[in-house]
This record gives C-alpha cells, sequence and structure tokens, in this order.
C-alpha cells in the first residue's frame, strides 16, 4: 500500500517573519513548510540533518583495547625500507 505524504504547510512571508521561532522548531522536527508570497510558493524550509550522527564518541571504547609492549617502538630497519626505501 503507497504511504501518503501529508502535503506541507504553506505560510505567507509576512506570517512567517512574525512566527519565524515557531516554524524553524515545526521544521527541525521534520515538518517542511512552503513559504509563499502572494499565494505563490517562494522557498521551502526544512530542518537540518543531524550532522552528529556517527561522529566518535571521546572515552567510548576506554578499557577495551589493550596495546602491546613495544607498540610504540621504533620499526626495524627493513620496514622502514618499505616506506622510505633501502637509502635511509
Amino acid at each position: 500500500m503507497p504511504r501518503h505524504r501529508a502535503s506541507p504547510a504553506v505560510v505567507n512571508v509576512a506570517d512567517a517573519k512574525a512566527r519565524l521561532p515557531e516554524l524553524i522548531e515545526r521544521a527541525a522536527a521534520g515538518e517542511e513548510i512552503i513559504l509563499a508570497r502572494s499565494g505563490k510558493p517562494r522557498a521551502r524550509l526544512i530542518g537540518l540533518a543531524d550532522t552528529r550522527k556517527g561522529l566518535p564518541v571521546p572515552g567510548k571504547g576506554n578499557g577495551r583495547f589493550r596495546l602491546k609492549r613495544g607498540f610504540d617502538q621504533p620499526l626495524p630497519p627493513d620496514v622502514l625500507a618499505l616506506f622510505y626505501g633501502p637509502d635511509r
């Protein structure tokens, strides 16, 4: 069965000026709002995607990983040669 989407709210620009904070909150909640001038649609107000989604959380993996002894020791010369060439 096809899903019907509610038609977006149409708001006159003059009304939008007086109610802008309310309209921003409605758009952030997922509602689409069309701004119209003289009854003609001129712009669309939509919420932004959550940009924080998927970002790493500091300290989330605390205690989950253990580094082996010598992890931060210099690499052997043969491995360094693979990165920088045999001259080093």
